[in-house]
């Protein structure tokens, strides 16, 4: 099992619009049976303005299934692009990161 981090560094002011674009994307991907996302914001962390979505996966086959949109029909991968619009203009710059979970 995995664990995927969506590490985003927003502009500042910007983390709540960002943080609602993940809710909004959580609740979809799990109606699409593609997991459920956990998000968070900073309260202490090397940088201000920071919010982190996390999901877990299988395996780095099934991280590359969900970054493809399987399991979700064309109105929903149609609806996740309209709720990521414009998420370049809230962000500074990210990272992605890869966990293997031990226990």
């Amino acid at each position: 099992m995995l664990v995927i981090r969506e590490v985003m560094f927003c502009k500042p002011g910007k983390v709540k619009p960002l943080i609602e674009k993940f809710v909004a994307m959580s609740k979809l991907m799990e109606k699409a049976n593609m997991g459920k996302m956990r998000i968070m914001s900073d309260v202490s962390t090397d940088r201000y303005w920071t919010a982190v979505a996390e999901f877990e996966v299988p395996s780095l086959a099934a991280f590359e299934s969900v970054m493809a949109g399987e399991g979700a029909d064309a109105e929903q991968m149609k609806e996740m692009d309209n709720i990521m619009k414009g998420y370049h203009d809230l962000v500074d710059h990210g990272r992605r990161e890869i966990y293997k979970i031990e226990n």
